[in-house]
């Protein structure tokens, strides 16, 4: 899991939710764009909820790893969405290596674009 820390709190979610997030955001502040996004959270009690953030350009948001007793959140779907739009805001290709992101495969999620070398 990780934990979204932001100006006025953090969020615990999934690993790979939340680094598809912060390339997204990063994507973004790139082009001077912020977009609205909706994710789901791990409450404290362990119960599902959601959190929507605006980022963008001043989005001053960073994640860590959290150990956390409760399952993994994991939304393939959401993943995706967000590394396609990184993708289009980038204009370049990204290869997934898979649609099935787990807590385990999260660490292979690697993302290369022209230039990080």
């Amino acid at each position: 899991m990780e934990r979204i820390h932001y100006a006025s709190g953090s969020i615990l979610t999934g690993t790979a939710i939340a680094r598809a997030l912060l390339e997204y955001a990063e994507a973004l502040a790139e082009k001077n764009e912020s977009a609205t996004v909706d994710i789901p959270t791990r409450r404290e009690d362990g119960s599902t909820g959601r959190a929507n953030f605006l980022i963008g350009p001043s989005s001053q948001i960073v994640s860590d790893t959290e150990q956390s007793e409760f399952q993994e959140l994991v939304d393939d779907d959401l993943v995706a969405s967000f590394v396609e739009s990184t993708r289009k805001l980038r204009h370049v290709n990204i290869v997934l290596p898979d649609a099935g992101y787990t807590a385990e495969s999260a660490d292979d999620l690697d993302v290369e674009y022209p230039g990080s070398e």
